[in-house]
């Protein structure tokens, strides 16, 4: 099993060789990787967004990278799409988005999003000009021109002809999306976490509903979908702030004292806490949460700080995997 995550400066990869041992390496050219996608056919095949050095691509599980072009502005969220391997969708800051069809060799921007774009949208996370940013992309695994998007902070949008014109905002998806996902294989389930709680939706991402019962905290950071089971999915919180740092806000992003919380819900059930053998709460933002196609109920959070915790029952137990990855900065994928 090998493990990638973004770090900030790069992206570390990490791979649990036969005898059980992790070997860690950090193998990327130096970039500022911001976000990573694997073609869900083929896990051998990764994909990095970086603010300085366009995509890069691996197609040996993370160990080598080369160069797949990008669209000339930081690379902020990524996907591919599971119809073909080729085709990939980058979005920017500011908010914009580009396709390649040709596994990197060239890209072409989707100006219709240019038209969905509102003068209102901001990012208190990029400063000094807090230009908005695509958070989030993803490819429905069974309409190849279904698409949804998220901007941070902004909106949820749809489109239903492959990125070329966009639907208004998703009324009851939360506007300051932080990560967005379709079910791996049904594609009437869609997920999100946003600044003001977690949000689903049953048909393809046409309505959401927002529910936070049973959250101590709505400031969701990441989330996580069972492959096999779409009503059981995941999704990590922190409250807004919270003492005695009541004026450092969201508390999510200060180190040592997030105040995180991993949470489970089943089909309609109120969000349940998943304590059993977590730290409570756990001190660093859980932004990799990550599940595994070909192991139904096995979940990883990886930490802020490099932790990387694993869970085989659907989150009931946690253990501490022997794993440091230095860091994990808003991404980590299972390639």
């Amino acid at each position: 099993m090998v493990l990638l995550a973004t770090t900030g400066p790069g992206v570390v990869r990490a791979e649990r060789r036969a005898h059980g041992a992790w070997h860690v390496e950090r193998p990327m050219p130096k970039a500022r990787a911001t976000c990573l996608a694997v073609d869900p056919n083929d896990r051998r095949r990764a994909w990095a967004g970086t603010r300085d050095a366009g995509v890069l691509r691996s197609d040996d599980t993370g160990r080598s990278w080369r160069s797949a072009g990008g669209p000339g502005r930081p690379v902020t969220a990524l996907t591919v799409s599971a119809h073909d391997p080729e085709v990939a969708y980058a979005g920017v800051t500011p908010v914009g988005l580009y396709v390649t069809r040709d596994g990197g060799a060239s890209w072409t921007e989707l100006t219709g999003l240019r038209r969905a774009r509102a003068w209102w949208w901001f990012s208190p996370a990029d400063p000094p000009g807090l230009a908005p940013y695509v958070s989030a992309l993803a490819v429905s695994p069974t309409d190849p021109q279904a698409l949804l998007l998220g901007v941070e902070a902004g909106a949820v949008l749809r489109s239903e002809d492959g990125g070329s014109t966009w639907s208004s905002h998703r009324r009851r998806a939360d506007r300051d999306c932080h990560a967005l996902q379709f079910h791996r294989r049904d594609g009437a389930w869609a997920y999100e976490a946003g600044g003001g709680g977690p949000a689903s939706s049953r048909d393809g991402g046409r309505t959401w509903r927002h529910g936070r019962a049973g959250l101590a905290g709505r400031y969701a950071v990441s989330c996580a979908a069972d492959p096999e089971r779409p009503e059981v999915w995941y999704v990590a919180t922190s409250p807004l702030a919270a003492w005695p740092r009541i004026w450092r806000m969201p508390v999510a992003h200060d180190p040592g004292r997030a105040h995180a919380t991993i949470y489970r819900a089943s089909g309609g059930a109120d969000w349940q806490r998943l304590e059993g053998g977590l730290p409570q709460p756990l001190a660093h933002a859980p932004y990799g949460l990550a599940t595994d196609p070909n192991e139904p109920g096995h979940l990883y959070a990886g930490l802020a700080d490099g932790q990387v915790w694993r869970s085989t029952d659907h989150g009931e137990v946690w253990t501490k995997l022997p794993v440091d990855l230095g860091r994990v900065r808003r991404s980590m994928v299972l390639a």
